[in-house]
């Protein structure tokens, strides 16, 4: 029997770009990135874009370093293949509202070694402390003698299908966690690859640089990057969002004109 656990909390929504607050005294971390904007045209092939920094640490009990870096949210939907009276059916369809279009982790050492789980889980750290809202559709039932308690349609099937919209975004490229991923270059510097795949969500990403010692949270870093369209494309998709109804109808025209156009040449070759 599957443990029904309750989603974890909303994401700390990252503040103003460049930015680093120290909790305590002068420990803090200061970061930046290579390129803050990427572009997207007919030739994207990817991005590798490197995230820098330095850790100011006056005392001599050592620090780790987290990078989190979210996308775009979107939304997920999913179905599942059910086997009835021996045919097999998709299942009615799930929707998630809120998951990251792109999300990706890199650490000095594990997160299980730098914090541990009700801490991570506070800050929304990891895939497995990500905000996946479920779906909005609940139901009242009793639960070890408490009257109507909320949950959600999906019941204790949640989890597998939290845990799929994580395995398809990991398979897409979306989602990554690099546990050894920050390398310190010298003394209090360090860097990080923020890898980004061809089909990587355009729009404004936050990335979050932690400083962790003794397991608790010193310092943030808060920076921004923004994935663009650029050219033809981006003003096709300006067009098709601004005229949805026009571009729809052009489409249709083009398609027609392609058949006719298409079938005008066959049939001079027969």
């Amino acid at each position: 029997m599957i443990q029904t656990l309750p989603p974890p909390p909303p994401a700390i929504e990252a503040p103003a770009p460049d930015r680093s607050e120290a909790t305590t005294g002068d420990l803090r971390v200061a970061a930046a990135l290579t390129d803050a904007q990427v572009h997207v045209d007919s030739g994207f092939q990817g991005a590798s874009i490197v995230l820098y920094g330095a850790v100011f640490n006056p005392t001599d009990d050592p620090a780790d370093v987290v990078v989190v870096v979210r996308g775009p949210e979107a939304p997920v939907r999913l179905v599942k293949k059910t086997r009835n009276m021996g045919v097999w059916l998709n299942s009615r369809p799930v929707l998630f509202e809120g998951a990251p279009g792109f999300y990706m982790t890199a650490s000095t050492r594990p997160l299980s070694d730098i914090a541990d789980f009700g801490q991570l889980r506070r800050l929304g750290v990891g895939v497995d402390h990500l905000r996946i809202d479920a779906p909005e559709e609940s139901r009242t039932v009793t639960r070890y003698g408490v009257r109507d308690v909320v949950v959600s349609r999906l019941g204790e099937d949640y989890l597998d299908w939290r845990r799929a919209v994580i395995r398809l975004k990991e398979a897409a490229q979306l989602y990554a966690t690099a546990p050894e991923g920050v390398q310190f270059v010298d003394r209090g510097l360090f860097r990080a690859e923020v890898d980004l795949p061809t089909v990587a969500p355009t729009g404004k990403y936050y990335a979050e640089v932690w400083l962790f010692q003794g397991g608790e949270p010193r310092s943030v870093s808060n920076l921004t990057l923004t994935v663009e369209k650029v050219g033809l494309e981006r003003d096709i998709y300006e067009f098709a969002h601004r005229r949805p109804w026009l571009y729809g109808l052009l489409c249709v025209v083009l398609a027609a004109l392609t058949g006719y156009g298409a079938s005008r040449i066959f049939s001079r070759r027969s």
